[in-house]
């Protein structure tokens, strides 16, 4: 009788595993297109220092000055894109956040730069307001807001520290996720990683170290971190997240007493462990409470799909349902395939791109500190495309995002979202085998998704 019941339980784990496991894919159709050029290039403010009036001027492979505009060449490892550093102004792109308001319009977000914490000195951080006209397949920028810390807040030495206009840039903070309010905005970045306040000037007002179970989070590139002088010693209490893994998509609650910052990367338990669930890698959601300015304790996993390995972005469909942007780190389509990865060639993509998708997502009080339930997702190497709406990106009826980072996607209505990529500009090829990628936003038809249980 014992083995006979024991049988069962595991027959009874092995179905409840194999329901878990499930997940369900639903149909999207590309409902318009917007493309932004990769080479959106915008003038600094006008009283910004002369050092901002270029940008990228430390790309090079050795950080040396580079000495010259468009002297040095955008590389995505052997491939070059076509797109040449320094520019002459800021780069709006590559555009890592969105925010769909009321009227209709986007709020969007610059994310640090060229990349690293070292090579982005002169890049400005820096806020949009966008309207996307997708009857006219028009990006048009409304308004930028630059980033500032006047006030001092920043809990570390600044870039700009002794400048008269102390800009913020991308060696200071790497803006990743917004989230507009009323008196400013909420910002998720990756070095500390931090939750971010800013006015609607732009003007840094308050910076939160986070706080998992009670314990610090930080990345390597939080600057309160000190390694330690002798290699044998073990490394700093917190130092416990991989670099640029810090909060990639930030959602809020309808009435904005709450915000949600997920993390894109696991949090490292020691001895070569990271946080799972069911053998595979989860990140965490973490509770903010914007009015007692706080986190709250309270936490949800996100548990990564097979062939998932970071996310780009997270907003709420309602009080107790998102979505989250999940990836692979693939780039470019399979039919441009290199014959031999460990041989790249510079006409083919060695790594194509194959989990590219945007999941449907429940969190509610029941499963705090677990995981969300996954209720299913599109494919976003699968859309499709019957009316011929893309201006690029659609073969044989089927629209992709080939991309390697995909980090925006909001709800639009009851039958919409917007998905957009961030291009790494200038280093990333996933359309094109021999140009930068572009910015490209799309909405997508997916009504049977967003009413999925």
């Amino acid at each position: 009788m014992k083995s006979l019941l024991l049988s069962a339980s595991l027959f009874a784990l092995a179905i409840a595993s194999a329901a878990h496991a499930e997940e369900k894919a639903f149909p999207a159709k590309l409902a318009a297109q917007v493309v932004l050029p990769a080479n959106t290039i915008i003038p600094a403010p006008a009283d910004a220092p002369d050092f901002l009036k270029t940008a990228a001027k430390f790309t090079t492979p050795d950080r040396k000055r580079a000495q010259g505009l468009g002297t040095v060449p955008g590389m995505d490892g052997i491939h070059p894109t076509g797109l040449s550093m320094p520019f002459d102004g800021q780069a709006v792109q590559g555009l890592s956040g969105i925010k769909t308001m009321a009227d209709g319009t986007f709020w969007t977000l610059t994310d640090n730069g060229f990349g690293t914490k070292l090579n982005s000195v002169d890049a400005m951080l820096m806020l949009h307001h966008v309207k996307l006209d997708w009857t006219n397949d028009k990006f048009e920028r409304m308004n930028t807001v630059f980033l500032s810390d006047p006030k001092k807040i920043a809990p570390f030495p600044i870039v700009m520290e002794g400048a008269e206009k102390r800009y913020l840039t991308g060696s200071d903070f790497d803006l990743e996720s917004i989230q507009p309010v009323a008196d400013g905005f909420w910002l998720g970045e990756e070095f500390g990683p931090y939750l971010l306040k800013v006015n609607l000037k732009g003007e840094l007002e308050a910076v939160y170290p986070t706080t998992v179970d009670g314990k610090p989070v930080m990345s390597p590139d939080n600057p309160t971190l000190t390694l330690p002088s002798d290699p044998t010693k073990p490394l700093p209490a917190g130092f416990n997240l991989r670099r640029s893994n810090g909060f990639e998509g930030m959602a809020m609650s309808r009435d904005g007493s709450k915000l949600y910052a997920l993390l894109e990367g696991p949090i490292y338990l020691g001895d070569g462990k990271f946080e799972q669930v069911d053998g595979q890698n989860a990140l965490r959601i973490v509770e903010f409470d914007t009015k007692a300015k706080a986190w709250t304790g309270r936490s949800w996993l996100y548990p990564l799909s097979a062939g998932g390995t970071n996310i780009g972005d997270f907003n709420l469909i309602d009080a107790t349902t998102g979505l989250v942007l999940e990836r692979d780190g693939g780039e470019g389509t399979a039919d441009k395939a290199c014959a031999d990865p460990a041989k790249p060639q510079v006409d083919c993509f060695e790594k194509p791109a194959k989990h590219k998708r945007v999941y449907k997502i429940e969190l509610t009080d029941e499963n705090v500190g677990k995981a969300v339930r996954k209720i299913g997702y599109i494919d976003l190497m699968n859309i499709a495309d019957p009316d011929k709406k893309a201006k690029q990106g659609t073969k044989d009826g089927i629209y992709t995002m080939p991309f390697v980072t995909i980090e925006n996607v909001d709800v639009v209505d009851a039958t919409h979202i917007v998905v957009g990529n961030d291009n790494n500009l200038p280093f990333s090829i996933g359309r094109f085998i021999d140009k930068p990628d572009d910015n490209e936003m799309v909405l997508l038809d997916v009504g049977d998704f967003l009413t999925a249980k």
